[in-house]
């Protein structure tokens, strides 16, 4: 059956139409640029079968350009369109911590680090280094690990605090089990992180855990 016969509230664009973006699944978000899918197949089952054998999604987009052009279904306009999707993300997202939201709506911060990490299949470790109004100065993945932890070293994090003349630090790091929830682990880290940087004068102001659905500030629940 092609799309064009499902219901209409089953179709990707009158469902994004309908529902806004956030309520379509990976599958459809992709096959709405996909437009067709292979011979014999809509666009949502192509899209499906990207995903199964080259997602999750971040992985698939992030091949860059050339590489998605050598996958079926794609090809250089659509892969092209996919990797400008991704960069327009990064920019939006960029500019809202540019101008000092990363501490006004710590939400943004959430979406920047989830849409920087969520991808990986092995747990990374990332800092968010800002000035005294809270605009972004840098973004660095310092720690990698294995599928379950990443060894966290907070002198390193002072060295690079101090390196961009951070006046604020805000950290972040992904489980790629999927879980949001802060391990024991999670918050022995941030307590030597805070308790480091405050004697360089630099504030932790928060940690996010990312996993599935929105990322996880330890801030909010009160454990920096």
């Amino acid at each position: 059956m092609h799309i064009r016969e499902w219901p209409a509230t089953e179709r990707p664009r009158e469902k994004l139409l309908g529902q806004g973006a956030t309520a379509l699944s990976d599958a459809e978000l992709l096959a709405i640029f996909l437009g067709s899918g292979l011979r014999g197949q809509d666009a949502v089952t192509t899209a499906r079968q990207l995903l199964a054998a080259h997602g999750p999604l971040r992985a698939l987009v992030e091949r860059g350009a050339k590489g998605l052009a050598a996958l079926p279904g794609l090809g250089p306009a659509r892969a092209c369109a996919l990797s400008a999707a991704l960069e327009l993300g990064n920019r939006v997202l960029a500019a809202e911590l540019a101008r000092g939201e990363a501490m006004t709506d710590p939400a943004a911060a959430g979406r920047y680090f989830s849409q920087r990490l969520r991808g990986y299949t092995h747990e990374v470790f990332a800092a968010l280094f800002v000035d005294t109004r809270h605009r972004a100065l840098a973004f660095e993945e310092l720690f990698r690990g294995t599928i379950d932890g990443a060894e966290v070293h907070p002198r390193e994090v002072v060295r690079r605090a101090l390196a961009h003349n951070a006046a604020a630090v805000i950290v972040g790091h992904n489980h790629p089990s999927g879980s949001r929830e802060p391990s024991a682990a999670d918050r022995a880290v941030t307590a030597q992180l805070k308790q480091a940087l405050a004697l360089v004068d630099v504030r932790l102001l928060d940690h996010f855990v990312v996993g599935d659905g929105a990322a996880v500030s330890l801030a909010t629940r009160g454990w920096v």
